[in-house]
């Protein structure tokens, strides 16, 4: 057998194959280091501002600081509408050592509900650790002291306290301040297309109806920010920078807090409304709709069963009556009426009808009823006002016609809206043979032109309407707006706000205001006067107008009788009136549903109003009264 041979080494080859490989290595490490370098230059140089851009943004956070919003006041610096602190018991989770424990210990310490402790858990469960968790709102102020003085037991936990809006007079000015409440779907819809995202993106809150909601760009002020520095769990390590937010501006309005109270005791239990104007400027001096509710309720969120209470009660307390309620204006009207058969030319100064107690319409059988059954006999139109005379009135509204009746009451205001700066607010109606004709499709009849004629038929008003139209006939055609706000306070300093003149009403003779507003006299100061009982013994001239407004129709062969009635199918009472005669200062109106007669009930509630207005006169409001 032959012996295999063992083979030489060739060192050469091995050597070569090294150096071959060694070179192949070499490359590579050089190409990598090259892609490396160029990632770094890349990721430094290059990239460098778009990378620490990213950086910062997961390093610092910017977190958005809610405004303080601003104070609203009455005319003598009476805050009506405030901030106020609440205070909220939360906990931050990491902090605690016993969790549980601490939970049962205050369940018993304040009474927790097991809505809140479920509560909790669900919000633990999803909250980071560090984020304080809140376990019960606005607790009271024996709550406050009871957690305080055991605070020492219960680590990580703390009270901490928020302003939140607070209406301190609750229900008395519900319907003229509105209220805020919680931001909701439809809220933020329309602050998108505002484009004004950001101003609310750290507030909760906003106007929802009367002062607050329209004058929510004042009240409302500017967030503020903190910029802070946060590690990767997104805990604040310290803050970085400071932007204080710019508080909503605080307003003065024309309010009243007096009258308010008074003309809110005075209503009571009625369903009704008053409101009360500056005769020279328009200022809303007091606006009162009964029923009302507390606003505070809204504030702090009210419970589906308050809500559905409210919305399903017959006497509809969300209404406001003042600027919603649509009545029929009845004699409130009549010295409207007699203005324009004067400037038509229909009547005159000396003009007389006799009154049996009825009037027929010309080539008719139907009778139109006069208030007082056996008439008032000679009547012309001083004494048709001042003893309210509904034949006087159906014979001129015959005569003057709905073409003249209906532009001539639009100019007073009638069917439009009053100017009030609230949002809340109905045209009513002032009726013509257009509207009849797109409304029911009907032709108008005569019927219809002698019912508008003495404020009744499809004729309505509301209050705010009847008022201003009162404070133009007192001004003798002077045309003021009604307004809530008197000025905005700014720094240490009030800005009153212009206002545009109206185009004042002019009549071919000015005459005939005094024929009219000699006839409202002496509704108040005659002892044939529809009023004269309310208005006796006053150290002050007042002029004013009475109505009774038919709820439902009476048949001519019928009789009126309230106590047979359903109470809601009862007349409106309804009184307008103005003082000093010659030189007013104040404007009221008093609507009261199913009370009755206008002068017996409404009448004496303007008399009282009038006496607390002139015995507590006050000096115009300045800065410093405000308390600024």
């Amino acid at each position: 057998m032959v012996k295999k041979r063992i083979p030489i080494r060739n060192h050469s080859a091995e050597s070569a194959l090294f150096m071959r490989r060694t070179l192949v290595i070499f490359i590579a490490i050089v190409i990598a280091i090259g892609v490396l370098i160029s990632n770094l230059y890349y990721l430094q140089i290059t990239s460098f501002q778009k990378y620490q851009t990213r950086s910062n943004d997961n390093r610092i956070s910017v977190q958005t600081i809610p405004p303080n919003r601003g104070l609203i006041y009455d005319r003598n610096g009476i805050i009506i509408a405030e901030n106020r602190p609440v205070y909220n018991l939360q906990v931050i989770v990491n902090k605690t050592k016993n969790l549980d424990d601490n939970m049962l210990e205050l369940q018993k310490l304040l009474a927790l509900t097991d809505q809140e402790i479920k509560s909790f858990h669900e919000q633990n469960r999803y909250a980071r650790s560090f984020k304080a968790i809140i376990i019960r709102q606005q607790l009271s102020a024996k709550e406050v002291a009871l957690f305080s003085v055991n605070q020492h037991r219960f680590k990580g936990f703390s009270i901490q306290a928020n302003l939140k809006r607070f209406y301190p007079f609750a229900d008395t000015f519900t319907h003229a301040l509105g209220y805020i409440a919680k931001i909701n779907s439809t809220d933020l819809r329309q602050i998108e297309e505002r484009g004004e995202s950001a101003r609310y993106r750290a507030t909760e809150y906003i106007g929802k109806l009367g002062i607050e909601k329209y004058y929510e760009d004042l009240l409302h002020g500017q967030p503020g920010q903190r910029q802070v520095e946060v590690d990767s769990w997104g805990k604040v390590i310290r803050t970085l920078s400071f932007t204080p937010p710019i508080p909503g501006k605080d307003i003065i309005l024309n309010l009243d807090v007096k009258l308010q109270l008074k003309a809110q005791q005075l209503l009571g239990e009625n369903r009704g409304s008053v409101v009360i104007l500056d005769a020279n400027t328009g200022g809303v001096l007091s606006l009162v709709s009964s029923p009302s509710y507390d606003p505070n309720l809204f504030v702090q969120g009210i419970s589906q069963r308050e809500y559905q209470a409210l919305l399903q009660s017959k006497d509809r307390p969300l209404i406001n009556r003042a600027t919603q309620g649509r009545y029929p204006p009845a004699s409130t009207i009549k010295p409207e009426m007699a203005l324009l058969a004067l400037d038509a030319g229909v009547i005159t100064e000396q003009t007389e009808i006799f009154d049996p107690g009825w009037w027929i319409v010309p080539n008719s059988k139907r009778r139109f009823r006069d208030w007082k059954r056996w008439g008032h006999g000679k009547v012309d139109v001083h004494k048709a006002i001042e003893q309210s005379c509904d034949t006087f009135f159906y014979q001129t509204a015959y005569k003057t016609g709905i073409d003249r009746m209906s532009p001539f009451m639009k100019k007073f205001g009638f069917g439009n809206y009053s100017g009030l700066d609230i949002g809340e607010e109905t045209k009513a109606i002032m009726p013509s043979r257009e509207w009849k004709k797109a409304r029911f499709n009907e032709q108008w009849y005569d019927g219809d032109t002698i019912s508008v004629g003495i404020g009744q038929g499809y004729w309505t008003v509301t209050p705010i309407q009847l008022t201003k139209a009162t404070a133009i006939l007192s001004r003798k055609g002077k045309v003021i707006e009604p307004h809530m706000l008197q000025s905005i306070i700014s720094g240490d300093s009030t800005v009153t706000p212009a206002r545009e003149a109206q185009k004042p009403i002019l009549l071919k003779d000015s005459h005939y205001w005094e024929v009219a507003l000699d006839a409202m006299y002496a509704v108040t100061s005659k002892k044939s006067g529809t009023a004269d009982k309310a208005f006796a013994g006053t150290s002050y001239s007042v002029a004013g107008k009475s109505g009774t407004a038919q709820v439902i129709s009476i048949k001519e062969d019928e009789t009126y009788d309230a106590d047979s009635m359903k109470e809601r199918h009862r007349d409106n009472a309804m009184f307008v009136a103005f003082a000093p005669f010659k030189d007013p200062e104040i404007v009221a109106s008093v609507v009261l549903e199913n009370a009755g007669g206008g002068s017996s009930h409404a009448a004496p509630i303007v008399r009282s109003l009038f006496d607390e207005y002139f015995d507590n006169r006050a000096p115009s409001p300045t800065t410093q009264s405000a308390g600024l």
